[in-house]
């Protein structure tokens, strides 16, 4: 079990400045033992918490892990927004958040992320156009499959003005003459 991570606040006075530092801490519950972990969380390179049956939304904090280079949220229960500020984990080269209960559009800054090599939102809740750039499109569309409100490259679904797929014209083939 990971507790969440705290931001503590200490006070300081060096002669010449004072004020309030930060420091970052993690605590890592393993077979009963309690590990505490301080100032590394910059040194993270993956998290893979996979199948797990989190729930709840994708905190914000996790944008902060700029040395991140996979994440691995899928099969679990999360609900909410993709964060804004996704784009800015620049180190980013897998993102995988299938197969859970997240809403909402995919946010612009993902189609700047330029070290993305894989990516899967399948499943979701996700609508309205899949963001322009040259990573995002350049993906399958089996990525974003299972996201009925999505559209936009890769997908074959164009869309409308209103940022939805267009919606597909009824065949009239099937109607008899009375």
């Amino acid at each position: 079990m990971i507790k969440p991570s705290n931001s503590t606040f200490f006070p300081f006075n060096n002669g010449r400045n004072s004020g309030f530092q930060t420091m970052d801490t993690a605590t890592v519950v393993m077979k009963g033992l309690e590990y505490e972990y301080e100032n590394n969380l910059g040194l993270l390179a993956g998290i893979d918490l996979s199948s797990n049956k989190l729930s709840g939304g994708i905190p914000e904090e996790l944008t902060g892990l700029h040395g991140l280079r996979f994440l691995n949220l899928s099969h679990n229960h999360l609900q909410g927004k993709i964060p804004v500020k996704i784009g800015v984990m620049t180190s980013l080269e897998s993102i995988d958040l299938s197969i859970n209960r997240l809403y909402g559009v995919i946010p612009q800054g993902m189609a700047t992320m330029s070290f993305l090599s894989h990516l899967n939102l399948s499943y979701n809740n996700l609508s309205g156009e899949i963001p322009s750039g040259t990573q995002l499109q350049g993906f399958s569309p089996f990525n974003f499959i299972g996201n009925p409100e999505l559209c936009g490259a890769p997908l074959t679904d164009d869309c409308g003005e209103d940022s939805k797929p267009k919606s597909p014209i009824p065949d009239n083939d099937d109607t008899e003459d009375i």
